[in-house]
This record gives structure tokens, C-alpha cells and sequence, in this order.
């Protein structure tokens, strides 16, 4: 199960522990739960379904310019996203975490690449990070995975975090965000997300099994044809193998 990150602060940063479970590697943050996994034979695939589904901006842009946008992960877990941006979908990409040892295990278990032109990571407080002039309208795809350590709601999560999450974003960026489907905060973070974007820009998956609940906001509304979004869904399966064709059923705009 994949469980919230640890609510920190500077001097309270959880030690990182690495697990293996058969074919399939974990990232644990001062507890047993999962933070971030990775299957050891294929480690820039995507192995939880909750991070399948944060990939779902790709239903939004044209394929072929996938390569040349911007990504950024607030959160770097075990770094499934980050890896696979940059190595699967070739894109410049860049992510922010807070604590260091997080980044160290990622390179040395969970075989994330050394910085480049097209690989960063930043090490700093997302909210503060994410408030720099030089991301200000640049990012393509952004990411956000934070919460605190009771998983009662996400560590930045309020209307202005989320606001400041917008501005970032391109004319046709998208943002992702992990909720908890199950979690008596999930419909006051929508509701913040919701105030931040438009209702008619927010669209929501229904929660995995695990009840990881994925909530996607445009910066720019838009919405499918009809039989648009299974033949959108069909493109990015067949060019990323990403199961996105059981989307279809699950993921869709909260106001008609």
C-alpha cells in the first residue's frame, strides 16, 4: 500500500529504509509503510497505480511535444515520476525534496540518474521553492505527492499553496495531486483545489484499491469529444505502456 509522505521540518527529518519484496523494491520513511516503489528488473517503469495515474496530463497534449515540456514532482519519494519523465518520456524534468537522504537512497537503490541539463533536483520546502520567479509559467506536468505523517491531509494544501501550484504551470499544464479517497479531508482539498483552478478545470480519478484518489487540474479547461478520451487513452497505452485504457470509466471532470 502506498502510504503519504512524513510530515518534517529541519531537524525532524524521518530516516529513509529501503526494502525488497520479491521482484519489487520499497522506500520507507521512518515506518513500514510504502512511500515509493520500484520493480528492480524495470526501474523506470511505473509500479503503483495511484503513480500510473498522476501521469494523466498525457491525455491532454498532443504526444509528439511530450519531449519537449517541463516536468516537476513536489516530493520525491522513491522517484517514479522524476525517472520516468526523464528517461521514458525524454522531457526536461525537475523535482523538489526536502530531505536530502531521500535523494541519497534514490540514487544509490532506486537508480535515479546524477543531475544534467535535463535531470534537477532541488533540495528546499516545495512551498517556498515552488514561489521562485524562474518557475513561474514553466512547467508542463507538475506532481505533488506531500503529506504529513497521520496521512490526515497533504503537509501544503491550501487554497494559496494550490494557487501558487497554478502559476507555474504553462496555457496547457496540468497539475496531479495524491488525496486520499477515503480520508475526511479529501472534499476540503478538492474544494481548495477547486477555488485555486475553477471547478470547470478540476477532473478526479475514483480511489484505488488503496485509496489513493488522484486529482488533476488544468490551468486551461478543456473537455473531450465524445469517444475522445478512450482514443486518447488507447494512444498513450500503446506509445507508453501505461494502462490508461481502464481510465476511461474512472476518471472524469467534477462538474458536467
Amino acid at each position: 500500500m502506498a502510504r503519504p509522505k512524513t510530515k518534517t521540518t529541519a531537524t525532524t527529518l524521518p530516516d529513509v529504509s529501503v526494502s525488497d519484496d520479491g521482484d519489487v523494491r520499497h522506500l520507507h520513511l521512518g515506518t513500514p509503510w510504502i512511500q515509493g516503489s520500484m520493480r528492480i528488473k524495470e526501474p523506470f517503469e511505473l509500479e503503483l497505480e495511484y503513480v500510473q495515474r498522476m501521469m494523466a496530463w498525457l491525455l491532454f497534449v498532443d504526444p509528439a511535444t511530450v519531449a519537449g515540456r517541463h516536468a516537476m514532482q513536489l516530493g520525491l519519494g522513491a522517484g517514479a515520476i522524476t525517472k520516468f519523465c526523464h528517461k521514458k518520456l525524454r522531457m526536461c524534468t525537475t523535482a523538489v525534496e526536502l530531505n536530502p537522504q531521500v535523494l541519497a537512497v534514490c540514487r544509490a537503490w532506486f537508480k535515479l540518474p546524477q543531475d544534467s541539463s535535463m535531470l534537477r533536483v532541488v533540495l528546499a520546502d516545495a512551498g517556498e521553492e515552488i514561489r521562485r520567479d524562474e518557475w513561474t509559467g514553466t512547467v508542463d506536468a507538475l506532481a505533488v505527492d506531500l503529506y504529513d505523517d497521520n496521512a490526515a491531509a497533504p503537509v501544503l494544501d491550501s487554497t494559496e499553496f494550490y494557487a501558487d501550484c497554478r502559476a507555474l504551470l504553462t496555457e496547457d499544464g496540468c497539475m496531479t495531486v495524491n488525496l486520499f479517497g477515503r480520508s475526511a479531508s479529501f472534499d476540503q482539498s478538492l474544494e481548495k483545489i477547486a477555488t485555486a483552478f475553477g471547478e470547470d478545470a478540476v477532473w478526479a480519478f475514483k480511489p484505488t484499491r488503496e485509496g489513493n484518489a488522484v486529482v488533476l487540474a488544468q490551468r486551461t479547461p478543456s473537455r473531450f469529444k465524445r469517444g475522445e478520451l478512450l482514443a486518447r487513452c488507447d494512444a498513450v497505452q500503446a506509445r507508453w505502456d501505461i494502462p490508461t485504457r481502464k481510465w476511461v470509466r474512472s476518471f472524469k471532470p467534477i462538474t458536467a
